[in-house]
C-alpha cells in the first residue's frame, strides 16, 4: 500500500485518538490514562512495549525485516495547568488541565507512524524506536528518559511540535539552534518590615526587588553582545499580605532565562547572582537565589536537516517549506538532541477563519487537526524512513 494511501487509511483513527486525549488531559507525571492507551494500541501492532518509564512514559520498538540503524521517534505527551475555554466538542473534562500545546496530537501522531510502519515493516532495515515522553511541560521528562537508556544503539532522532501560528499544511524548519535553553530562577529578597509611614526604621524588600528588576535587564542590554540573544523576564512578583501600609520583610521574584549560546548562559547564570546580590547588599538587604535549570537549546544537526528538507519538499511542495527563525520559546527535546543528531521540526497546525490561531498556553488554544495531522504523520515516517538510510 502506497504511503498516501495508508495515511489515509490511518486518518479517522488518527483524529478519534487525538481529541480523546484532548478530552482526557493529563499533567507531567500524572499522565496514566494516555500512557495506557498507548500502550494498548502499540502492542495491537506487534511491537515490543515498555511502560513506566521515567515514571509515566512509554518506548515501543518495531524491527524491521532486516538489520540497520535506530532511529527514535519522540513525541510527549503531557497536558498543562489550564481551564479550557474552546468549546470545542471534545473539550477537556478536566477542570484545570487542557492540551494547550498540542501534545495530544504530538502522541497520536507518534503512534499512527508506528501504525503506519508496523505495515512496511518487511521493508524496513533497522529499528524505529518510538518514545512517548512525559512531563515536557515541567522540563524534567526526557533527562530521565535518556538516564534510563532510551537512546542505547540510537544513530538519529527526530520529532515534530504542531504550531498554530503556523498555518495548516505549511512545514518549518532550521538547522542549527532552533528552541533556547529555558531555565528558570526565584530571588527571594529578604529585608526587615516596617511601617510604611517610617520606612526609615526598616529596610525596603519591594525597593530592593524592583532596582533588581530593572538591573537584570542590564545583563541583556549592555553585558550581552548585541548579536548574541538572551532573555530575561520576571514574570511573578509577590510581596507582603495586601497591607497598602506595611513594607514586607520578603519579596520574592519568579523567572526565567532563555539563551542560545551554552557560554552565555553560564555566565548569565553566574551575572544574575551576583548582580541580585549585589544590589541586595548595597541597600542592606540579602538575596537568596534557586535555580531550576531547565533544557539546553534545541540544536538541530545540519546534515540530517538538508536531508529532511528534500524529503518534505516531496510530500508538501516547495512553497510549503519554510526556513522558521528560531524562537526564544525551550523543548526538553533538546535532551535527546544534545546526544544523537536529528531534527526538530514544525507542522502547521493553525486556521484563523476557525478561530484556531490561539497561542500556545492559550485558554482557547485548538488546531486544524483535519489537514494538520495527516501530514504530520507522513512527515515523521518519511524522516523515519529517510534517517535509517
Amino acid at each position: 500500500m502506497k504511503l498516501e494511501a495508508a495515511v489515509a487509511e490511518l486518518t479517522p483513527s488518527l483524529l478519534e485518538m487525538r481529541r480523546d486525549f484532548h478530552r482526557h488531559p493529563e499533567l507531567g507525571f500524572q499522565e496514566f490514562r494516555t500512557s495506557a492507551k498507548l500502550a494498548e494500541f502499540l502492542r495491537g501492532l506487534g511491537l515490543e512495549v515498555t511502560t513506566g518509564v521515567a515514571q509515566t512514559g512509554v518506548v515501543a520498538r518495531l524491527m524491521g525485516a532486516k538489520p540497520g540503524k535506530t532511529v527514535l521517534v519522540r513525541a510527549d505527551i503531557d497536558a498543562l495547568p489550564i481551564q479550557e475555554e474552546t468549546g470545542a466538542a471534545y473539550a477537556s473534562q478536566t477542570p484545570g488541565v487542557m492540551h494547550a500545546c498540542g501534545h495530544d496530537g504530538h502522541a497520536a501522531v507518534g503512534a499512527h507512524v508506528a501504525a503506519l510502519l508496523a505495515r512496511m515493516r518487511d521493508q524496513i532495515e533497522g529499528e524505529v524506536r518510538f518514545a512517548f515522553q512525559p512531563a515536557e511541560e515541567i522540563v524534567s521528562g526526557a533527562r530521565p528518559m535518556v538516564e534510563a537508556g532510551v537512546l542505547e544503539g540510537v544513530d538519529a532522532v527526530v520529532g515534530l511540535h504542531l504550531n498554530s501560528q503556523l498555518p495548516a499544511g505549511k512545514v518549518g524548519v532550521r538547522s542549527g539552534p532552533s528552541m533556547a535553553a529555558a531555565d528558570a530562577f526565584t530571588l527571594t529578597v529578604r529585608g526587615k518590615g516596617t511601617h510604611a509611614a517610617m520606612p526609615h526604621m526598616g529596610v525596603d524588600t519591594v525597593a530592593i526587588a524592583a532596582h533588581i528588576i530593572l538591573g537584570l535587564q542590564t545583563l541583556v542590554s549592555r553585558e550581552t553582545d548585541p548579536i548574541s540573544t538572551a532573555v530575561i523576564t520576571i514574570a511573578t512578583v509577590t510581596a507582603g499580605d495586601g497591607a497598602h501600609n506595611i513594607i514586607p520583610e520578603v519579596a520574592v521574584l519568579k523567572g526565567t532565562l532563555r539563551t542560545f549560546d551554552p557560554v552565555l548562559r553560564d555566565r548569565l547564570i553566574e551575572r544574575i547572582e551576583a548582580l541580585s546580590k549585589g544590589i541586595a547588599a548595597a541597600m542592606n538587604g540579602g538575596v537568596e537565589i534557586a535555580w531550576r535549570q531547565g533544557s539546553p537549546a534545541v540544536v538541530n544537526d545540519a546534515a540530517l536537516t538538508e536531508r529532511f528538507r528534500a524529503m518534505a519538499q516531496s510530500v508538501v511542495g516547495q512553497e510549503n517549506l519554510l526556513e522558521t527563525p528560531p524562537v526564544m520559546g525551550g523543548d526538553d527535546m533538546a535532551e535527546f538532541l544534545l546526544r544523537r543528531p536529528g531534527v526538530y521540526f514544525w507542522v502547521g497546525a493553525g486556521d484563523p477563519a476557525s478561530g484556531k490561531d490561539k497561542p500556545h498556553h492559550h485558554p482557547g488554544f485548538d488546531i486544524d487537526d483535519e489537514r494538520a495531522l495527516p501530514i504530520a504523520t507522513k512527515l515523521l515516517a518519511q524522516a523515519a524512513l529517510e534517517f535509517l538510510r
